[in-house]
């Protein structure tokens, strides 16, 4: 999954769990930091697991289905 916060960042992982208050828990979380032209621009930063507090998230959107055998 691709999630969007209202910070500017955008992390990506594998999508694990979430909670009522829309709290979302990503696996092998990857940080991309804002860019001028392209998501893609930049060195990720690993993160592992990750936990995003529902009122930082902007947008989720699936990422691909590579993960899935």
């Amino acid at each position: 999954m691709r999630i969007r916060m209202t910070d500017g960042r955008t992390l990506v992982g594998l999508f694990l769990c979430t909670d009522r208050d829309c709290n979302v828990i990503l696996g092998s979380a990857q940080e991309f930091l804002k860019s001028s032209d392209s998501f893609s621009q930049g060195e990720p930063r690993v993160l592992g697991l990750a936990m995003i507090p529902g009122h930082h998230v902007v947008s989720i959107e699936v990422e691909s289905d590579m993960y899935l055998v």
